[in-house]
């Protein structure tokens, strides 16, 4: 007897897994005949949810792999990118959805390239955070290596914005402060991301950011030094090409923060900020970072509040970036409480200095208190020095760019009573303020203080230095910094 297709269909489906015995029979049973055609068999088994249209699609092309990748089936295929595959895949004992990314061939049988896809993988597993998309378990075993992550039901940030073009502002702000929260845990347990961009992002069907990939970039970064070496993947020449123009490392996190502030602008304006070009030299010139233009420019009624955390983010100078994600976060939390604070409808325009000072600075206490400027980008110290000041009865002004606090200064020198330069992450930047500060004629009068990290003792020697200018090392105790006030209220020179 001539066997049917369905029924070598059928015996290939059990062959591999995909179909026991028990299901078959009771297929069979319901058709009540095993003569059917091979594409009502298959609807039927796609019907009853015992295979999908991936696997049926393998099925009849007589594909024996790619249906499972260790102890799990692979449903669908959601992706496919220049170095990996990501498929939806479920546990074959449980049920559990995940996501299972698989390196291509061509890097599989490289161990170079698939023992840093296993390492990134591996560094992966350690990140556990609500807008990090976690990573389960690392496979490598001979030319087979997958990754086994969480399954986000819903579509990339690229994929919204392709469809909404612009966001609103209040629609904008929640996913930036959740991007913004899963870059600054991974940049505490030491791990830049490498590859920020809106297709790694991954909002979820309950709005919530999340970002996927830290490191993998690494796996076909191929750009060298002299720029032409062909790479396939283009995001990661945008990075070289920041870092070549900027004279960091590839793992500075003010890379990350960089393309943070791209995403953002793009979310704001529904443009992106780069020129958009396939060409490789074009990526790699400096010319394409420096002629981006202002958000104001392309759309006005960006928030100014907002368009500051843009700006900053995307400063090409980089002591004049946010230097962490977390000062880029506390910048967008004061941002998200001011919005919920401001009443509905039009807004009258606010003077830029002013709305950096209100956006990046929190002011307590009276008018008659002596006040403090802190200049400071960590905000745990922020946090400490504010709360710490306040007790003892300062005003407390708190802000994280060195440059505009000086024109604040320059502006009013009565705003703050004293200023202290927190230079353990700021670093240069905060050195070359508070020198300035006292170089200049308007300001020279200003009391400050220059908090110097432990390894920073060479600064110590470029720090211009006075009675009422004192140079101190961290880590040092609320005590001992508000003894330095006191000291240097006291010693306030005349204009």
């Amino acid at each position: 007897m001539v066997q049917s297709s369905a029924e070598r269909l059928a015996e290939l489906a059990f062959d591999l897994g995909l179909l026991n015995e028990r299901q078959l029979q009771e297929v069979w049973a319901s058709f009540g005949r095993h003569t059917v055609s091979a594409e009502e068999f298959l609807q039927h088994l796609v019907r009853r949810e015992l295979l999908t249209n991936y696997q049926v699609d393998r099925l009849v092309k007589g594909e024996r792999t790619g249906f499972f990748y260790g102890d799990y089936r692979v449903l669908y295929l959601v992706g496919s990118g220049t170095f990996a595959r990501v498929f939806r895949a479920a546990h074959k004992a449980t049920g559990e959805v995940v996501a299972v990314k698989v390196l291509r061939k061509r890097y599989s049988e490289n161990p170079a390239q698939y023992k840093l896809f296993v390492r990134e993988g591996q560094f992966g597993c350690a990140l556990r955070h609500e807008n990090i998309v976690a990573i389960k378990e690392v496979y490598s075993r001979g030319k087979t290596h997958f990754l086994v992550m969480e399954f986000v039901e819903g579509r990339n940030l690229r994929e919204f914005v392709k469809i909404r073009k612009a966001f609103q502002p209040a629609d904008a702000l929640p996913l930036m402060m959740d991007i913004a929260r899963g870059l600054a845990y991974a940049f505490e347990h030491g791990l830049t991301h490498r590859d920020l961009k809106m297709s790694n992002v991954l909002i979820s069907s309950r709005g919530q950011a999340k970002l996927v990939d830290f490191g993998l970039a690494a796996v076909d970064e191929t750009v060298h030094d002299d720029g032409l070496t062909d790479s396939p993947n283009a995001r990661t020449i945008d990075y070289a090409a920041l870092e070549r123009a900027t004279g960091v490392r590839k793992d500075d996190t003010r890379s990350d923060i960089y393309f943070l502030g791209c995403m953002y602008y793009h979310m704001l304006t529904g443009v992106p900020p780069l020129v958009e070009t396939r060409d490789r030299l074009q990526r790699l010139s400096k010319t394409r970072f420096q002629e981006v233009h202002s958000i104001q420019k392309v759309n006005q009624n960006i928030p100014s509040s907002l368009a500051v955390v843009v700006n900053k983010a995307m400063a090409l100078e980089v002591n004049r970036r946010y230097q962490t994600p977390g000062a880029v976060l506390a910048d967008l939390e004061i941002a998200a409480r001011r919005a919920g604070e401001e009443p509905t409808g039009e807004q009258e325009p606010q003077d830029e200095d002013t709305e950096e000072e209100r956006l990046a600075a929190d002011m307590v206490g009276l008018p008659q208190q002596r006040s403090v400027m802190v200049v400071e980008s960590n905000t745990e110290t922020q946090n400490a020095f504010r709360d710490g000041l306040k007790r003892a009865g300062y005003r407390v002004l708190v802000t994280s760019d060195p440059q505009r606090a000086l024109a604040r200064i320059q502006e009013d020198t009565q705003v703050a009573d004293c200023v202290v330069f927190g230079a353990e992450l700021l670093g240069e930047a905060a050195v070359e303020a508070f020198n300035r500060l006292g170089a200049e004629e308007g300001t020279r009068a200003v009391p400050a203080l220059l908090l110097l990290g432990e390894n920073q003792e060479a600064w110590a020697q470029q720090a211009a230095a006075a009675d009422h200018r004192l140079v101190m090392f961290m880590p040092l105790t609320m005590k001992q910094l508000r003894g330095a006030l006191t000291r240097l209220l006291a010693a306030k020179s005349p204009q």
